[in-house]
């Protein structure tokens, strides 16, 4: 385990084989200077956003090369907070919207690119679908196990911090309470085992088409100047989805005494 990276029940490949290593090195330069996680979390969002551009511009290998460096900041970021101590609540807010905007700014940037808006549009949706199934499943494996969830910190009050925790309420809260309640009522409905309804399988199934690969890939297609077949790949996901559910729940059906 890379010192300072979060622990998770069951972690996305791509960061284990690379992008950690490749954020501790940067951590490691960072450490003594005054550099703070936020500031991490600020550059990578510029960065981007600066790729999304040059995707619109059809400067594709420049904005591929952009998304692996803003994949590495974003590991930094967490290593960095972790290992001095400095993990805040208005980090936590900041880091999830931005990469919320940043995430908006590249599916626009590929309607742009493409002319195909609607695949666009429909492919953030599922983009985001996945993200947000990647969070709320590792809550409820916890949950299942009585693993201690941790206790939120509760950060001074501030304008900013409001701001930021009036726009997760906004966007993500409904997207955290939606994906729970219709976890729950499948478990009860078919009173699926628990344990292996949210087991390390399930997660894996979501935990590695997380930010980082998904990134991976956009910048595999750019390489290649096929931004409209990242939106295919994304949209194939929902199919994925959709046949990763049927197996999790036929899988946690007791067996019949």
């Amino acid at each position: 385990m890379v010192p300072g990276a979060k622990e998770r029940p069951v972690q996305e490949f791509l960061n284990v084989l690379l992008y950690r290593p490749l954020a501790h090195m940067v951590v490691l330069l960072l450490f003594r200077t005054p550099i703070r996680p936020h500031h991490l979390v600020l550059f990578h969002t510029g960065l981007v956003l600066l790729a999304a551009w040059l995707l619109v511009l059809g400067r594709d290998l420049p904005a591929a090369l952009l998304l692996q460096l803003k994949t590495v900041l974003d590991n930094a970021d967490g290593q960095l907070a972790r290992l001095r101590g400095e993990v805040t609540e208005l980090g936590r807010y900041l880091d999830t919207e931005l990469d919320l905007l940043g995430n908006l700014a590249l599916f626009l940037a590929l309607g742009a690119r493409t002319g195909a808006w609607g695949l666009a549009l429909l492919a953030f949706l599922v983009f985001t679908l996945v993200q947000s199934y990647d969070f709320n499943l590792e809550r409820l494996y916890k949950e299942a196990r009585g693993f201690p969830l941790g206790a939120e910190r509760r950060d001074p009050d501030g304008p900013l911090l409001r701001l930021l925790r009036g726009i997760y309420r906004l966007l993500f809260l409904p997207q955290d309470r939606g994906i729970t309640a219709w976890e729950r009522f499948l478990q009860a409905r078919f009173r699926l085992d628990p344990q292996r309804f949210w087991d390390e399988a399930a997660l894996a199934g979501v935990v590695n088409l997380g930010l980082t690969t998904q990134l991976f890939f956009l910048g595999v297609f750019l390489v290649f100047h096929q931004p409209g077949a990242y939106l295919t790949f994304v949209l194939l996901q929902g199919l994925y989805l959709g046949l990763w559910y049927v197996w999790r729940v036929l899988r946690a059906i007791p067996s019949p005494r």
